[in-house]
């Protein structure tokens, strides 16, 4: 067998561990009921009836003292849009981490019941909880931010609206910043699902192959390559065939192929994927791209 495709265990064992382990999101929002029906169904809904996960909506409105509940306001100096006002998201924010985790605003103590919060002084927040801003302006996330937000117990994720949040949120309160596209979507809330959904796969049990995380496409499984094709019954259709390799019996010549065809469709699509990619390729693998006209960035 060709030395990439036997599974590293030690690369797996590292992504994924085997010890049991849960993550609890805390997402602030202005639209709560948005959430229903991505983590009600599939993956995310059987890692929380497994508790794999916990998932605690806050309602940024609830943090609200005056009379309208009023979040956003006119930008200083002018300009399209409206901004989200900075008290009721830190409020709201000191306020659920300076609780254990799995705490959530009783709901008859929104507006009129809030605990106490000192808005001239920051409230201590526990060092181990990232506070992420979703924001078209932050770094991209990929797998490898993935992992690494997989490794915490807790994850605070604020959902922007409107033309974006009060600067002295981000200057006073928030730890990271991450976007999930060079685009832009009308709220964070679409972006804390994409990342809620990314993290909770590498949870050991949030799949029904324990493999499956490690070997998807941009994974430690993969070398961070793309995956090749895949194929299931029928055998022939429209009158294309499964290839005769995957029906051979032969392992390590089903591996080399499924390699070589994530090489390929690396190549075709991502390129630059296999230079990130590097030392992990193999003579076997340079050999095999360099007859496909590969000219790598770093020879």
């Amino acid at each position: 067998m060709d030395e990439n495709q036997a599974v590293d265990d030690t690369a797996f064992s590292k992504d994924h561990d085997t010890a049991s382990r849960t993550i609890c999101f805390d997402i602030f929002t202005l639209f709560p009921p948005m959430f229903a029906g991505p983590f009600s169904e599939s993956i995310l809904k059987r890692a929380l009836d497994k508790s794999l996960i916990q998932v605690l909506l806050h309602d940024i409105r609830s943090y609200t003292t005056d009379r309208h509940h009023v979040c956003d306001g006119t930008p200083y100096g002018g300009g399209g849009g409206m901004v989200m006002k900075p008290e009721p998201i830190v409020r709201a924010v000191e306020t659920v981490l300076a609780h254990p985790t799995g705490w959530t605003l009783p709901p008859e103590a929104a507006f009129v019941d809030l605990p106490p919060w000192d808005e001239t002084t920051p409230a201590p927040l526990p060092a181990d909880v990232p506070v992420i801003l979703l924001t078209p302006q932050g770094r991209t996330f990929d797998q490898s931010v993935t992992l690494e937000l997989s490794q915490h117990p807790r994850l605070a994720l604020i959902c922007g609206r409107y033309e974006g949040v009060d600067e002295r949120v981000r200057s006073q309160l928030v730890t990271d910043e991450i976007s999930i596209g060079d685009f832009v979507i009308s709220g964070g809330e679409l972006a804390a699902m994409v990342i809620v959904d990314a993290v909770t796969r590498l949870l050991p049990g949030a799949l029904g192959d324990a493999l499956g995380a490690h070997q998807d496409s941009h994974s430690a499984g993969t070398d961070g390559l793309l995956e090749g094709p895949h194929y299931t019954r029928p055998h022939s259709f429209r009158g294309e065939s499964v290839p005769d390799v995957l029906l051979s019996g032969h392992h390590a010549h089903v591996e080399r192929w499924r390699r070589e065809q994530s090489l390929l469709r690396t190549l075709e699509r991502r390129p630059e994927l296999l230079d990130t990619a590097g030392e992990k390729l193999s003579k076997a693998d340079r050999a095999f791209l360099t007859d496909r006209n590969w000219n790598p960035a770093y020879a």
